[in-house]
């Protein structure tokens, strides 16, 4: 299976940033679509940014258009998140996702949580105001 690990969260005041990054020691991510969740003490986990496993399209919640970019680099097996001008609002456990059941699928609408089969153990973003 893809085995999954998430790194670069922290605290940072708002209005800052800081790139989070997710990589496979099992299996290749690259015939797999990937994704960033995050999940906020008491709420549900929720789609951040999804990409496909091609690269080309990318896809991203509202909150988050213009702040976020998510990328991938299939030769290092490493998923990335960029996020700039961080709120308080974003402060949540980041888990990155793969669709490790399903190579090389075509992403047509916004991913869910259930369309990811292997999933990291999440970093912690905090945002102060």
């Amino acid at each position: 299976q893809v085995q999954l690990v998430e790194s670069g969260g922290g605290l940072v005041q708002a209005g800052g940033s800081l790139r989070l990054s997710c990589t496979s020691s099992g299996r290749p991510i690259r015939p797999y679509a990937m994704g960033w969740f995050r999940q906020a003490p008491g709420k549900e986990r929720e789609f951040v940014s999804a990409i496909s496993w091609t690269g080309k399209s990318t896809f991203y919640t509202d909150s988050v258009k213009g702040r976020f970019t998510i990328s991938r680099d299939n030769a290092a097996n490493t998923l990335y998140l960029q996020m700039n001008n961080l709120k308080p609002e974003d402060t949540a456990v980041y888990y990155c996702a793969a669709d490790q059941d399903r190579p090389y699928r075509m992403i047509i609408v916004v991913p869910g949580v259930d369309d990811f089969a292997s999933w990291g153990q999440g970093t912690q973003v905090t945002v102060s105001s």
